[in-house]
């Protein structure tokens, strides 16, 4: 039976997991909250890079992408900074919703699936 595997874990999730070389992201979020829907956006598919690097993956190998916007009018904005990070050729499945948010000043949140390389 494959083994899992757990990056950065906490009391309450781990940001990564891996499963016969799935990598699943915990939902990232943005640090900066004074930041409009773009530079949220641009935050959290940083961090979402990044743990994919850390999990022996990359933007290129994203099988799903959940979206969730505090506000739906501003899906236009995030969608510029999507369609500037996700290489050509390799636009994963996704889904974009309007959701409540834990914190308010929150904009975006982003859950990634993706293969290890």
């Amino acid at each position: 039976m494959p083994s899992i595997e757990r990056f950065d874990v906490g009391p309450r999730l781990s940001e990564i997991a891996i499963h016969n070389g799935t990598v699943y992201l915990a939902g990232q979020v943005p640090e900066d909250l004074t930041q409009d829907i773009g530079g949220q956006t641009a935050q959290v598919l940083g961090m979402v890079e990044r743990l994919l690097v850390q999990a022996g993956s990359d933007k290129s190998r994203i099988l799903m992408a959940q979206i969730f916007l505090k506000d739906i009018g501003e899906i236009g904005g995030m969608n510029t900074v999507w369609d500037q990070w996700i290489p050509a050729g390799h636009t994963p499945p996704r889904a974009t919703v309007q959701a409540a948010m834990a914190n308010p000043l929150y904009r975006i949140e982003i859950v990634v699936t993706a293969a290890q390389a």
